[in-house]
């Protein structure tokens, strides 16, 4: 199997996006937040076989670990009861697409994180999510006021409540930041990038997987800056007293595909061992188009897999499944019952 561990509901039936739009206004004026609208089947049917289910299958990949829209997120707007009726609303829509689609995708939910606030909601949400909808993980913000960097690091004890949880229902988090409300930073072209790499710097800073030895997380993006700085990142855990890193981060610590073309996706294998690399697209997420230059869409990342000349059939089989599987075990768990 080709399992794209990295979707967003990118193409959410308009109604879904309208809503927010209005409970955020709601909430401005100091008012409760309206009743959710009624969505059909066939519009969240439409808004899949057109999008992505259609790009699947012409890239011939098979499965997607799908969550709501990362830049839609934006926890830094509204308060943490907002926060948490619009995870709840996105999460189930997930899961309704999971519910329809259940071949080809399998949910991983949005967090109800806000500024400051404690994480308890966080994890209850979840349990919801991984023991009623049948989710497999979570994306983890690091930076909920978006862009602001007001929270501690990851490695601080804020952020035991969601790990403890994660670790009770063996589901990893893919560490995704969402919008940025800073002008500095662009948020997919900046912002995104800057929080993949700085997320990995505070996991060789501190000591958080001795604390949770299970843990596992998933660096988007190609890991931002860090495989093209490796022996930066190396030489800096030297300095800092710190195990090396394949001792220290590299058991718990994972990094995706989408890195839009060939010389980045080469050098991402060549840099990182590949148990840590999974398959991922982001398809139409932050880069859309053809690629000028190859006449291929930017994101159609199985190629630049397949075209990889230090890749062998076997390492290709991890990145496509076999890696994916392993750190989502609840994903090949509900593979296993279906016989695949």
């Amino acid at each position: 199997m080709i399992i794209d561990c990295h979707g967003h509901y990118t193409t959410a039936p308009p109604a879904h996006t309208d809503w927010r739009v209005s409970q955020l206004a709601a909430f401005r004026e100091g008012g409760r937040s309206p009743a959710y609208p009624a969505i059909s089947d066939d519009e969240i049917r439409e808004s899949i076989e057109q999008n992505q289910l259609r790009l699947l299958r012409e890239r011939g990949a098979d499965m997607t670990i799908f969550s709501p829209r990362a830049s839609a997120m934006a926890h830094h707007e509204g308060d943490e009861r907002v926060s948490m009726e619009w995870a709840r609303a996105c999460n189930d829509l997930i899961a309704r697409v999971a519910g329809l689609f259940p071949d080809t995708f399998i949910g991983v939910c949005q967090l109800p994180q806000s500024p400051g606030a404690p994480l308890d909601g966080s994890a209850a949400e979840l349990e919801r999510c991984v023991t009623e909808l049948g989710f497999a993980g979570c994306n983890l913000n690091p930076d909920p006021s978006g862009g602001r960097w007001t929270s501690p690091p990851l490695t601080d004890r804020y952020w035991y409540p969601i790990f403890e949880k994660m670790t009770e229902l063996d589901v990893p988090a893919m560490v995704h930041v969402s919008s940025s409300c800073n002008p500095v930073f662009h948020a997919t072209g900046a912002h995104y990038i800057n929080a993949d790499t700085t997320a990995f710097m505070q996991l060789i800073q501190g000591d958080l997987f001795a604390d949770f030895p299970d843990l596992r997380l998933v660096i988007p993006h190609g890991g931002g800056a860090v495989p093209y700085h490796w022996g930066r990142y190396r030489g800096l855990a030297h300095m800092l007293g710190k195990p090396p890193l394949s001792e220290h981060v590299m058991n718990n610590v994972f990094f995706d595909t989408c890195v839009y073309h060939q010389p980045g996706i080469d050098l991402l294998v060549r840099i990182l061992p590949v148990d840590n690399i999974l398959f991922a697209s982001e398809m139409i997420g932050a880069v859309r188009g053809i690629d000028p230059e190859t006449g291929h869409h930017f994101d159609d990342t199985r190629r630049y897999i397949d075209a990889s000349p230090s890749l062998t059939a076997a390492d290709r089989d991890r990145i496509f499944e076999r890696n994916v599987r392993s750190v989502y075990p609840r994903l090949d768990e509900a593979l296993r019952a279906r016989g695949r």
